[in-house]
């Protein structure tokens, strides 16, 4: 039955029509943005895995910040341990030329005077980003430090952020407060060093920590009235001391290894995670462009058909004539 109410063949090619241009705007949206899956819309679940890695990715970028800051902290103190090393191995040396007859033993001690003077310069300046973790100036010991190290996800979905902990006690060399927190201003006792050690004992300490309080043992310095037990003695304490430092050196460099490999480790699972969201919402371009074409060659046959379909109309106007 012929109707010019009513065009069957109209309406499913206007139908079609529509489904095309439809298909079609999706593939021109995925080529412009690059993206197959760019709202909750196109793919529910994958838009929401790839919305909360990216939150995930964010917060690793963070982590990355945070562990290059931590190693720059590292890098300060072990340039600072190092140099206080290379010092005090100068002031053994000078202790033990004291111990050679006839030495001017006052002029020895104003080097010595000059290298204790450079040990609190280095201390000192070892800052970086307001902390010294070779200074104490707190009343208290310096603790632990702790550089963020990880974001973690747990397969309920839960969050937790990880540290690397450092302790700084181990590696303060003055501590201006209380002298007995840092290696350098601390007592230690010489008799403790000799291979049988007495019952009596002999403190000597490096620096002055200034903090006021008398120390229990003799600074390290010399004059023409030091005996050679006493410059002895105070070899030792300076070796001890220096065994100390490179035992904290080592302590920071390990420490600093670990947060370089950390680093190239979360650097590692960003990529990995972008490419994971990849995968994921990524348009694949050749598809896409295919898709293009086979869908512009459907959209003219559409609008063809629907141009025919239109036209058969116009044939009942001749039943008239």
């Amino acid at each position: 039955m012929s109707s010019i109410n009513t065009n069957a063949s109209a309406m499913t090619a206007l139908q079609s029509l529509n489904m095309t241009n439809k298909r079609m705007d999706s593939v021109q949206n995925a080529i412009s943005t690059g993206l197959s899956v760019g709202s909750a819309k196109d793919n529910a679940a994958y838009w929401s895995i790839a919305t909360e890695m990216r939150s995930d990715n964010k917060a690793l970028g963070t982590v990355k910040d945070a562990l290059g800051l931590g190693a720059a902290k590292i890098d300060t103190a072990s340039t600072g341990l190092n140099a206080a090393i290379d010092v005090a191995d100068e002031i053994k040396s000078k202790l033990v030329a004291a111990r050679e007859p006839g030495v001017d033993r006052d002029a020895i001690n104003t080097e010595i005077a000059a290298l204790k003077e450079q040990l609190i310069t280095i201390a000192s300046s070892s800052s970086f980003s307001g902390e010294n973790w070779l200074q104490n100036d707190e009343s208290t010991v310096s603790g632990t430090k702790s550089i963020v190290g990880s974001f973690n996800r747990s397969a309920a979905g839960n969050v937790s952020v990880s540290t690397i902990d450092i302790n700084t006690t181990n590696t303060t060399l003055i501590g201006t407060d209380d002298g007995a927190f840092g290696i350098l201003t601390k007592d230690i006792d010489a008799d403790q060093l000799l291979d049988t050690p007495t019952t009596t004992a002999v403190n000597y300490f490096l620096l002055d920590a200034g903090d006021g309080a008398a120390n229990a043992g003799t600074e390290i310095e010399i004059d023409g009235s030091t005996t050679d037990t006493a410059i002895d003695q105070m070899i030792s304490v300076v070796d001890d001391i220096i065994s100390q430092m490179t035992s904290a050196a080592s302590d920071l460099g390990s420490a600093g290894k670990r947060v370089d490999m950390q680093n190239d480790f979360v650097n590692n699972l960003m990529n990995s995670i972008e490419k994971g969201i990849g995968q994921l919402v990524d348009a694949d371009m050749n598809e896409e462009s295919v898709k293009l074409q086979a869908l512009q060659v459907q959209q003219q046959l559409g609008v063809q058909a629907l141009s025919i379909a239109n036209g058969s109309a116009q044939s009942i106007l001749s039943l008239f004539r």
